[in-house]
């Protein structure tokens, strides 16, 4: 899509004008940066901006860089000295961490020991104790055994002597004199 206007076809120069004005030129000239009419120009334009850039740089923009360097360099000592005495502060917590979970340790083996000694003891207070009941029982018993024995053993003889007569009396037949069978039943005893 081509615009075509009075202004436009006024103000730009056709390609048979632009190849007319290149040869009317001599049709030979160079770029202007590369003409060597220019050369010394350029180079002292070169010299004065190389310099100025060089003051620029060595003057405003080294110091800065240089400080902040410099401020990063101190940054970083400082970093790693608080680094430095935070691991030493920590070594150090661990450490008494350390030392008091030992002393903690050796704390509960006491009591530990403590309360099993004094459980050992009162178990065998206990047990003393229920030994002297059963002891007591025991020879309780014992003498209910050795008197109910001896009122048993006291009915024996004359329930022995009673037997004794009755069989006695069915064998033979008739009575047996008491005395006879006492004295049988007596040395049976014994």
């Amino acid at each position: 899509m081509f615009v075509t206007s009075a202004y436009a076809q006024t103000t730009a120069p056709s390609a048979t004008e632009a190849h007319e004005g290149v040869a009317a030129h001599g049709g030979n000239e160079a770029f202007p940066p590369f003409d060597p009419q220019f050369f010394p120009s350029q180079i002292l334009w070169l010299a004065i901006t190389f310099i100025a850039f060089y003051v620029f740089v060595k003057r405003v923009l080294m110091p800065q860089i240089g400080s902040t360097l410099e401020h990063r360099r101190h940054t970083i000592a400082g970093n790693l000295e608080e680094a430095a005495r935070m691991k030493e502060e920590a070594d150090a917590a661990i450490a008494a961490y350390e030392q008091e979970l030992a002393d903690a340790r050796a704390h509960a083996h006491e009591i530990a020991t403590k309360a099993r000694d004094e459980a050992r003891a009162k178990a065998e207070d206990d047990r003393r104790k229920v030994e002297a009941s059963l002891e007591a029982k025991l020879a309780d018993s014992e003498k209910r055994i050795a008197s109910v024995k001896a009122s048993a053993m006291k009915d024996v003889g004359s329930i022995a002597e009673e037997t004794a007569a009755h069989i006695v009396e069915r064998l033979l037949g008739g009575p047996a004199p008491k005395s006879d069978i006492a004295a049988a039943v007596k040395a049976a005893r014994e």
